[in-house]
């Protein structure tokens, strides 16, 4: 089966599927908003404690990635969810994993942050 939209219009539809994706995350994730209000909280930080853009970029950069994570692991929990809401070994793996993935994401802002905050105000 081929796609008959191409071009701009593709782009213009893909664009409005991500806009329903950050609002359904919104709407039905609780973690996925505690995250955006994290993000938000700590976006003017980051302009505190980064001393250039680089400092910047990297410190954004690990708060867009626990939201991209987060994102995938709803997206991984709602299709296990879809498939059966009985407990399967393989769905509670999945989801396990997602996760894991998000509790990396999240140390890694540690990490990060405090790395960069370490350089601007002890070293």
């Amino acid at each position: 089966m081929t796609n008959s939209v191409t071009g701009l219009q593709r782009i213009t539809k893909a664009f409005g599927y991500s806009m329903k994706g950050f609002r359904s995350g919104w709407q039905h994730e609780e973690a996925f908003r505690q995250e955006v209000m994290l993000t938000a909280a700590l976006l003017p930080v980051c302009f505190v404690i980064g001393r250039d853009w680089l400092d910047y970029a990297i410190l954004l950069s690990t708060l867009v990635l626990v939201l991209i994570t987060e994102l995938i692991n709803s997206a991984i929990e709602a299709l296990a969810d879809r498939i059966g809401i009985e407990h399967h070994e393989l769905s509670g793996r999945a989801k396990d994993l997602a996760s894991a993935a998000v509790f990396l994401a999240l140390a890694l802002v540690v990490i990060v942050w405090s790395a960069v905050a370490y350089l601007r105000y002890f070293a």
